[in-house]
């Protein structure tokens, strides 16, 4: 399995980005054929690699003079920075050099070019970037669209449908995954005219869905896949990644009250570091861009070594698993009528 890697995409590559290469190669075992290439400036890469103890590892380089920053327009990766790590590991995986694509770049710029070189799933009008949450029960929620496409008409939201639930059903196990429509209220008459348009589309649907769902649902995990435009899905996903730093401070408040209370958080501490390991987005692996004719995976730009490790993980576990022949199949067996599109 060889997983093309942005080397030079993250805040702290291309240090962090060999550190999670070298610990998904020990996670995976001596059997795994695991193999990371590399991709981006070799100098700094080796120079990354002297740093650790990488006999465990199967890796090649790829050079690249070019880095693509977290304020680069997207369309210019395609027009001015070809000779970028971002471009030049997607290429790979397009002419079949690589199995997935790893990055934990600018997001826009891996959706842009990743559309663009290679290409939509047949029967995919838009790719989705779909996120995990916790939920109170032992699997995660799915949110799809968490922040690729701002405005989105019913065919969309119903694609977005589609490929999550098949998505999860892949990668968590669950055979028919719960569809919820992220709305303002939970009544079949409720939300805007796109979304009453897309309750029909999923109605109609071979999905197991469950209705309308509200934003309080998602982590009591009242279904397993949450269906939205980009901008509701973006605003969740960015409430969500305050939680985590909200609850620290208000467990540090509580513990510079007094002695006594210091000690009753002292006594929690341990199922407190269980908790807040579930809202670490470090534990999920990065998001999968769904709907393209490959298999991408990206990162928080301030992806640690385990984030990283964990991404490469879902690429192997991803490229593994036929996800997008069965969402290519599933869409050819479906139609949506004119008036949704």
């Amino acid at each position: 399995m060889r997983i093309a890697l942005d080397a030079m995409g993250g805040d702290f590559a291309p240090d962090n980005e060999v550190q999670g290469a070298v610990l998904a190669a020990k996670s995976l075992g001596t059997s795994s054929d695991l193999e990371v290439i590399f991709v981006g400036r070799e100098k700094d890469i080796r120079a990354a690699l002297h740093k650790v103890d990488a006999s465990s590892l199967k890796y090649s380089i790829v050079h690249t003079d070019e880095v693509v920053g977290m304020g680069d327009e997207p369309a210019t990766v395609i027009k001015k920075k070809r000779n970028s790590s971002l471009f030049k590991g997607i290429e790979l995986h397009a002419d079949g050099k690589a199995d997935a694509f790893v990055s934990a770049g600018n997001t826009g710029a891996v959706m842009t070019t990743g559309t663009l070189v290679l290409g939509r799933i047949k029967g995919v009008s838009r790719p989705t970037i779909g996120s995990f949450f916790p939920t109170v029960h032992k699997r995660p929620a799915l949110l799809v669209d968490a922040g690729a496409n701002i405005d989105c008409k019913p065919r969309h939201l119903y694609e977005f449908a589609i490929m999550g639930s098949i998505y999860y059903s892949k990668i968590i196990g669950v055979e028919h995954p719960k569809v919820g429509l992220l709305n303002i209220g939970e009544e079949r008459s409720k939300g805007t005219e796109v979304v009453l348009q897309t309750y029909e589309l999923l109605e109609q649907s071979p999905l197991n869905f469950r209705g309308n769902v509200e934003g309080r649902d998602i982590l009591f995990g009242e279904a397993d896949v949450f269906v939205c435009d980009g901008f509701t899905g973006n605003i969740v996903l960015k409430f969500a990644e305050s939680i985590i730093g909200v609850l620290k401070a208000k467990v540090r408040q509580h513990a510079d009250k007094g002695f006594l209370e210091k000690l009753a958080v002292g006594a929690m501490a341990p199922t407190l570091r269980k908790i807040l390991k579930e809202f670490d987005y470090q534990e999920y692996g990065g998001v999968p861009l769904l709907g393209v004719n490959g298999v991408a995976i990206i990162g928080h730009g301030k992806s640690s070594p385990k984030a990283i490790e964990n991404m490469i993980l879902r690429a192997v576990d991803v490229a593994g698993k036929n996800v997008n022949g069965l969402i290519a199949s599933t869409l050819a067996t479906l139609t949506i009528p004119a008036e949704h599109t």
